[in-house]
Order: structure tokens, then C-alpha cells, then sequence
């Protein structure tokens, strides 16, 4: 079985790493297969957080810059095992899981596991007014990007990190996470992505980082700007 670094972003989360961590070696010892776990917290410590990594065995990183896909991009240039699995670190993506994501990714020749909210068996408790906004914008980018896949704006996913690291990521927010996969669908033209059912929880503790408007708009400019790049770089695809 694959080596997996599995990742964490932190945003001023130690309340809920301290609850998180001893959840993720716990269904890492269930997986069976060598791993780590990755903390990539702000460039300047806001917390507890590297106090609660070196108490709970986990690799301890702050990012260069600043928001999400900095945070993103770190975490995969730190990464040292075969395979990548990021989860968010507010509690809202339960690591019982990752067994599952696992299994489906070694054997079913994944290129990518998502732990979905939208397939059969998924749930989400997110408030009714994000998960309408959060299926309209999956739908849309699905059908611009060509990505076969019913829930692309979650970040908990199993990915091969040598392929990872091949792909230069230029988005600057949650982006990032529909950027990736064309990126990855660009280099591979049959990238195989499975979905794993899963309910997304309400955070633990401490409030959301996200601000509506900017992340509207982020996600506008970027669905043009992607869709131009998947028709120049691949017209067919």
C-alpha cells in the first residue's frame, strides 16, 4: 500500500486539531499504510497550533503567503509521501472516512477520490442558502471544465502527490480546488475521479474564514478564465 501524507490547513483551528489529530491516526492505523500528518499553519502562528502538532505527532509547517491556495500549494510542495489526502481542519470533514477514500482510490484505479456531499449517501448540514449556491456552482463548473465529478468545490480528496506537484497552481483562493483538477484532466486526458460518500459536518469550534462576495467572485473570474484555458490547451477535451 501507497505512503500518504495526509494535510491540514490551519487558520487559528487548535481547538479542533486537538480534537481532529488523534481521529486521523486513528483511521490511519486502520488503513494500514505508512503516512504523516502535514500542518501547514499562517505564516506567523495566530494560536496553539504548533504547540498542539508537537504534542499529537504532527509535521509542523507555516505557509509563505497568505489564504487559501497558498496554504494549498505549501502543504503539496511539503509533502513527502506517495499519496496526498487533505481534509479541512474545522471538523466539518470526519476522518472515519478515510478509510473509505482509501479503499476506493487503490482498488479502483483512481486517479482522485473526492469525499462527496452529492452523491448517493451524502449529506451536508451546511445552511440550505450555501448548499443551493454550492450545487449551482458545481454544476456550472462541471459542465465548463468537462469534470465528471458531482462535488469539485471540496477540498477533502485523495491525490497521487507526484502528479500534484507536476501542475503549477496560480489561483489565489477556494479556487484553487476546480483549478486542480482541470490542471490534472490537461496532463491526463483519462483521469479517472471517484466519490466517496460522506456528511459534512458543522465546524467544531471558531467561526468560518470564508466571506461570501469575494468568494462569488472569485469563483466568476476564474470559470471564465479556466474555461479559456481547457479550450486552448485542449479544445477537445
Amino acid at each position: 500500500m501507497k505512503s500518504i501524507t495526509v494535510a491540514l490547513l490551519a487558520y487559528k483551528e487548535a481547538e479542533n486539531l486537538r480534537v481532529l489529530l488523534p481521529k486521523i491516526h486513528e483511521a490511519m492505523a486502520e488503513v494500514g499504510a505508512e503516512y504523516e500528518i502535514l500542518v501547514v499553519d499562517t505564516k506567523t502562528p495566530l494560536d496553539e497550533t504548533p504547540d498542539v502538532c508537537r504534542e499529537l505527532n504532527a509535521r509542523y509547517v507555516n505557509q509563505t503567503g497568505k489564504g487559501f491556495a497558498d496554504a494549498f500549494r505549501t502543504a503539496i510542495a511539503n509533502a513527502t509521501k506517495e499519496l496526498f489526502l487533505i481534509l479541512d481542519s474545522d471538523g466539518s470533514h470526519n476522518p472515519a472516512y478515510i478509510p473509505a477514500i482509501v479503499r476506493k482510490y487503490e482498488s479502483e484505479g483512481c486517479d482522485v477520490v473526492i469525499g462527496s456531499r452529492y452523491v448517493a449517501g451524502g449529506k451536508t448540514f451546511d445552511k440550505k442558502s450555501s448548499v443551493a449556491m454550492s450545487k449551482i456552482l458545481n454544476g456550472v463548473f462541471r459542465l465548463a471544465l468537462g469534470i465528471k465529478a458531482k462535488d469539485i468545490s471540496t477540498d477533502y480528496r485523495l491525490y497521487n502527490t507526484a502528479a500534484l506537484k507536476a501542475v503549477t497552481l496560480q489561483n489565489e483562493n477556494y479556487d484553487v480546488l476546480q483549478e486542480v483538477l482541470l490542471k490534472l484532466r490537461l496532463n491526463k486526458r483519462d483521469l479517472k475521479i471517484g466519490e466517496v460518500p460522506i456528511t459534512f459536518e458543522k465546524r467544531m469550534y471558531g467561526e468560518s474564514k470564508r466571506r461570501l462576495i469575494p468568494f462569488i467572485l472569485d469563483y466568476i473570474r476564474s470559470l471564465f478564465r479556466l474555461t479559456a484555458m481547457r479550450m486552448r490547451k485542449r479544445p477537445n477535451l
